[in-house]
């Protein structure tokens, strides 16, 4: 069967990968240019049922599933490069695979039911259907432990009550995993926390949605506020292999881990605009590729693209669910921030290239902007994972008894030949009560050495030398201005009582 006849039928799942993805490819590039006009799509809410009914038809999230099960078995370097030749075209498109995969099939796959998980996946498969993951509340967004959701035991299942808001897919999904804290007989919730898997073709575990939030960019993903209160059978409550606590870290570990695949076509995308408007863009009689700030913009946006397409190999050999990643904070959060950051800062020097054209929802480089920025806050705060990743770095440093940063990170498995490129930067010692801010600054350098070493180990594996150099120079760079922030001795503090003495008005000289 020939490819173009792949594109009006379902793909079975024995064909080869590269055919499948380029299929894919293939009908998402029709979708989004010639069924409809993606630009004008994107400043709506939802999408056409008809452009996701074609999407769906290639069964994209088979790559999630396990063989067994009649999925393409999972394999995590087939579904990166699903997510990322979504991304290519809309990174809303590759967010609702990356939600449906790393947030509900792998969850299920690893820890659900073997009684279960047939006839989901099986929905999956034969009627399209989505899921999702409900953890943050109103009032619990970062503090997630502290949520109140709660749940009691009944005579067959678990009776759950709460607020959940802000879950990706809010009134689409067919499917949802919700956290929620075992309630005791005396009212309190325990520390621990479990998941739960809710059918919403179950009119007993149906999740009310309350409210649709106005949610700024992504406009094809809809989100808002959900009232749970609602009954499933025991089978539903997925069993961690230790604590809930571990299983909820190697579900988010693994979710952060694999945002490079929705990096990867994103950040491509951003270059090939980049490079496409800068040759055919003429200014003072030459083409903006000639002038060398553009070329400083575009070389950083390349950089990017080095330095994701590193992480997705790196993702793709260490992201299995066979694998528990719940200890794994260090390379996930490094992974999550620095590919978040860089989209972002890809996005605003596409929109600084294409200028006044490219301020615009219905324009590609006005819609990466919006689109990616809540990529820096989900699934945690780069601030904050920045903190963690500072002090799992200065945790190891006290067991080690090291104080000096270079020296530590010449041992360390995921910095050991970066630390080479920035040596004498790295040349201090590290005091171990940091301030948070200087935890965060620490943070934003290290996330950068950890990316800087999987770049090196993707030019050993044959990637080309003249994108692994720039990327290493280009971080190298990074991370030295970096530093010179980070042992700045003074840092401006918040004057709480601005007003009285503030107003310029006063000291003019009239």
């Amino acid at each position: 069967m020939s490819i173009a006849s792949y594109l009006s039928e379902d793909i079975g799942t024995s064909v080869e990968f590269e055919t499948f993805r380029d299929a894919f490819s293939k009908k998402l590039h029709k979708v989004f240019t010639m069924r409809g006009d993606f630009d004008s799509v994107s400043t709506q809410r939802g999408l056409p049922p008809f452009m996701m009914r074609e999407i769906q038809s290639m069964t994209p999230l088979s790559v999630f599933i396990p063989e067994e099960y009649g999925g393409r078995g999972g394999h995590v370097h087939e579904c990166q490069a699903i997510l990322a030749a979504a991304s290519y075209e809309s990174l809303a498109l590759s967010l609702t695979l990356g939600i449906n995969g790393a947030l509900f099939l792998q969850p299920l796959t690893k820890y659900g039911a073997e009684s279960i998980k047939g006839p989901i996946f099986d929905r999956f498969i034969e009627e399209k259907n989505l899921g999702g993951l409900m953890i943050t509340e109103p009032d619990y967004g970062t503090d997630a432990l502290s949520m109140q959701t709660s749940y009691t035991e009944t005579e067959d299942g678990y009776h759950l009550t709460g607020t959940k808001h802000w879950a990706g897919l809010t009134g689409w999904a067919d499917f949802w995993l919700v956290a929620a804290r075992g309630k005791g007989a005396n009212g309190d919730l325990a520390r621990d926390i479990d998941f739960f898997v809710a059918d919403m073709n179950q009119p007993e575990q149906m999740i009310e949605v309350e409210e649709f939030y106005e949610n700024l960019g992504l406009y094809m993903i809809p989100y808002g506020r959900n009232h749970v209160d609602i009954q499933v059978p025991a089978a539903h409550r997925l069993r961690p292999e230790s604590t809930g606590i571990k299983m909820m870290l190697d579900i988010l570990h693994r979710s952060r881990i694999e945002f490079p695949g929705m990096g990867m076509g994103f950040l491509q995308r951003i270059l090939d605009e980049a490079l496409e408007h800068a040759k055919e863009r003429f200014v003072g009689g030459k083409p903006l590729i000639e002038y060398d700030q553009v070329q400083r913009r575009i070389a950083d946006i390349q950089a990017a693209f080095t330095a994701c397409s590193a992480m997705c190999l790196h993702t793709s050999e260490h992201a299995h669910t066979d694998n528990n990643l719940a200890g794994e904070a260090l390379s996930a959060n490094a992974i999550k921030t620095v590919v978040t950051d860089l989209m972002q800062d890809a996005a605003q020097s596409l929109l600084q290239l294409t200028g006044g054209q490219g301020y615009r929802l219905d324009h590609v480089a006005g819609r990466s902007v919006v689109d990616s920025r809540p990529f820096q806050i989900f699934e945690g705060s780069n601030d904050v994972l920045y903190q963690q990743i500072s002090e799992a770095v200065l945790k190891s440093m006290r067991q080690k008894k090291e104080r000096n940063l270079r020296d530590f990170l010449e041992t360390h498995d995921l910095a050991r030949r970066a630390t080479d490129y920035v040596s004498d930067a790295l040349n201090f010692e590290v005091d171990q009560s940091l301030s948070q801010r200087k935890r965060v600054d620490l943070g934003r350098v290290l996330g950068r050495v950890v990316t800087m070493e999987l770049v090196i180990e993707l030019g050993d594996r044959g990637f080309r030398s003249d994108l692994i150099s720039n990327c290493l120079q280009a971080f190298q760079e990074k991370v030295e201005r970096l530093l010179a922030s980070y042992r700045r001795p003074q840092t401006p503090s918040v004057v709480e009582d601005y007003v009285e003495g503030s107003a310029w008005l006063d000291f003019v000289n009239a």
